[in-house]
């Protein structure tokens, strides 16, 4: 069978990955073409372009690049002509692929859909787009399956988070070599995930930092994004018990004992290598309300919360988010009582997810779909 893949971010690349050795699997004579990244690459197949070369982020970075988005999307249709795939099968990254999949739906290609648009959180009238032009939808996160099925009269499947099985198929990290290899002492570690803008850095850094001096019994590393350079984190290391530790984000949170993470996929992470954490978020007044009015019907910005429906980790967002409140909750998830609770929470959030498997699910659904 031809698969033609498109995923348009990093997190695609790493989940395409996986689900490209799965339909490996399945289907041994696979001829893949994709848009995605080096994971991708490494599996097999044909790179058509590469997603650093396709991430605009913000309305005014897209705006700016109509021209080169319009360029990407009229070849990315051209290509799937050329190649005439038996199915196209898009990862997420719904502003460029519900676009081709409209396209694709009007040539006759089967369409299949891995990592919903989170369409249950804005932009729901995508709704109407997704039942017209897919034919067949994997979720993973178990609340998207009701809000397909119940809400809106369309079947989907759960397949469970494809994150469970990247992280539970990694190399165990070996702690003492981990820390003689970055220079860190023997106090307990702090994480702190401040995202991956500049903008965002500066705003979570400045307030997560200013905790420092009152815990010198603590170690706090700043996971650098991949998308940053050490230059820019540079500026905020003035303490001799705050390190950096580029693109190991995964290796730093098995070693962790506390974790301050920017709201994001990065909180569910955290979660899944059973760290406590606090969430964080702080953006632009004018940001702030406009995300407000666009976000409906959601009580948690993170993950966690919302797979769990309640408040497993503390979220401090706008105002919340200060020296002070930000203490008082790492106060609390470095006490031993209130730790064991996140454990048993953590627990039973992955057995939410569905446990182990998603790509191998997603895989021969859509190999026997196509059948």
């Amino acid at each position: 069978m031809k698969y033609y893949i498109i995923a348009g971010e990093a997190s695609g690349d790493l989940h395409g990955s996986n689900l490209m050795k799965a339909l490996l699997k399945e289907d041994p004579q696979a001829d893949f073409r994709f848009w995605g990244g080096d994971l991708m690459a490494s599996v097999g197949g044909e790179l058509v372009k590469h997603y650093r070369d396709l991430a605009f982020m913000g309305f005014a970075e897209v705006v700016m690049n109509l021209r080169t988005i319009a360029k990407n999307l009229a070849f990315c249709k051209e290509d799937i002509s050329k190649f005439n795939p038996d199915v196209l099968v898009f990862i997420d990254y719904p502003g460029f692929n519900l676009r081709i999949a409209k396209w694709a739906k009007e040539k006759n290609i089967k369409t299949h859909y891995y990592i919903s648009p989170q369409i249950w959180a804005w932009k729901e009238g995508r709704i109407k787009d997704i039942k017209r032009d897919i034919d067949h939808m994997y979720v993973i996160l178990p609340f998207e399956k009701d809000f397909y099925e119940k809400k809106h009269g369309y079947p989907v499947e759960f397949v469970g988070h494809p994150l469970i099985d990247a992280i539970s198929s990694r190399t165990q990290v070996d702690e003492f070599e981990f820390r003689e290899t970055h220079q860190l002492g023997d106090k307990p570690i702090i994480a702190l995930l401040p995202g991956s803008r500049k903008q965002e850095i500066t705003k979570m850094l400045s307030v997560m930092l200013s905790l420092v001096e009152d815990y010198p019994d603590y170690e706090f590393v700043i996971a650098g994004a991949p998308s940053q350079e050490y230059s820019f984190y540079e500026p905020f290391i003035k303490n001799s018990n705050v390190h950096f530790i580029s693109n190991k984000t995964y290796d730093l949170l098995s070693v962790s004992t506390a974790a301050l993470v920017t709201s994001g996929t990065a909180t569910l992470e955290t979660a899944l290598f059973k760290v406590p954490e606090v969430v964080c978020y702080k953006g632009s007044w004018v940001s702030y309300q406009i995300g407000k009015r666009l976000v409906k019907n959601i009580k948690y910005i993170s993950l966690v919360n919302l797979i769990m429906d309640k408040e497993v980790v503390t979220e401090l967002i706008q105002s919340d988010f200060n020296k002070t409140r930000l203490k008082k909750e790492l106060d609390i998830i470095l006490d031993d009582y209130e730790r064991t609770k996140f454990f048993i929470n953590y627990y039973d959030l992955e057995k939410k997810l569905g446990g182990k498997g998603a790509s191998e699910k997603t895989a021969q659904l859509i190999y026997h779909n196509i059948q």
